[in-house]
């Protein structure tokens, strides 16, 4: 074989191969490989890592990290479900969210939905299961489970 010049074939194989082992980027645990994850629901800390690709100020509610569920959950302050998936790529995947209480706070946010007629009205979910849905659309350790908002308690993609 040949060698390219001034470098060995291993040396360039190694290069290439590393071309391919670029890490992927996760939202709320989908890697680049499978569907897009929502930015509601990422993982975060602080409220500043949520929403990264925009302004968080045209949002319809006030960016907040929730950081009482695990590893944290990106979501932003709403009075009604139109607040939710309001501003144009806010949302990515075009799956319902809604906007309800959490935990009896009286604070309302957004979350992606995983009421069974919800998950069934969307077309391109792939499933009809919830707790499927909230896998393979929120993150692998996502569940279907309650805002625990009491009266106005809600069904919810979270860890």
């Amino acid at each position: 074989m040949r060698r390219a010049r001034g470098h060995s074939l291993g040396v360039v194989v190694l290069i290439m191969a590393g071309v391919g082992a670029a890490p992927a980027c996760s939202g709320g645990g989908s890697t680049s490989s499978g569907p897009p994850a929502e930015q509601v629901g990422s993982a975060c800390t602080a409220a500043s890592q949520c929403y990264p690709a925009l302004d968080a100020a045209s949002l319809q509610g006030t960016v907040t990290c929730l950081t009482q569920l695990t590893n944290g959950y990106c979501t932003h302050t709403c009075q009604s479900d139109s607040d939710c998936c309001a501003v144009p790529g806010e949302c990515v995947t075009g799956f319902k969210q809604v906007c309800a209480s959490f935990e009896s706070t009286g604070q309302h946010y957004c979350f992606l939905s995983c009421d069974p007629a919800d998950v069934a009205a969307a077309p391109d979910a792939g499933t009809t299961d919830p707790s499927v849905y909230c896998q393979t659309w929120a993150g692998s350790a996502f569940t279907c489970r309650s805002t625990g908002g009491g009266s106005a308690n809600r069904k919810f993609c979270g860890p």
